[in-house]
């Protein structure tokens, strides 16, 4: 954990401000306020303050970090105290309204960069061109797959072609031809059209 952030008390019902924390889960900083900046819904706003504040609280450690490498490990919303408010119903009655609260914490880490080791040549070592008989079976797997879908490509290249010429010919079959309409001549009263 790099840095983590609180906002408590937020006067959003917890189940709204869920929809855009779960935009914004596993994406890294700079992608998670674009998403912010262009979401509208009324948490967007305060979500991003408090990302916007977890990043300064890494940088006021010191940490000498790469905003490209830091993304929102994890944002959970928490429900706070509500509000009773009263609504005034027939025959005097009142039911009581649950004005919601809700808590953020939003959690910060870098991305892990994966150690590559180089492997040592030993003088009892196989050079690297000698394969084994399982990684021949597995090129040998790999080539029939790719047989098998440049084949599939092929038969269904054919399959649109025949289709296409299909369609040419229903709609020449389809045409109707219409009777012209001779000019200057007045109409009289026809129940049908021609």
């Amino acid at each position: 954990m790099i840095s983590s952030a609180k906002l408590r008390y937020l006067r959003i019902a917890p189940r709204k401000v869920r929809l855009v924390a779960d935009l914004i889960r596993g994406e890294k900083v700079e992608e998670a306020q674009t998403i912010l900046n262009f979401t509208q819904k009324r948490a967007a706003l305060p979500i991003l303050k408090l990302l916007n504040q977890a990043l300064a609280n890494a940088k006021d450690r010191n940490l000498k970090l790469d905003k490209k490498n830091i993304y929102v490990s994890k944002i959970f919303v928490d429900g706070g105290p509500s509000y009773k408010r009263t609504f005034p119903r027939a025959r005097g009655k009142a039911d009581i309204i649950l004005k919601r609260t809700s808590h953020i914490t939003i959690v910060l880490e870098e991305v892990e960069k994966k150690v590559v080791k180089k492997k040592l040549k030993l003088a009892g070592e196989k050079p690297s061109f000698i394969k084994t008989a399982k990684e021949e079976k597995k090129t040998v797997k790999i080539e029939k797959d790719r047989k098998k879908e440049t084949l599939k490509a092929e038969e269904s290249r054919e399959i649109k072609e025949k289709m296409k010429k299909r369609l040419k010919t229903e709609k020449i079959r389809t045409k109707r031809i219409r009777p012209k309409r001779e000019r200057g001549i007045k109409r009289f009263f026809r129940r049908k059209a021609i």
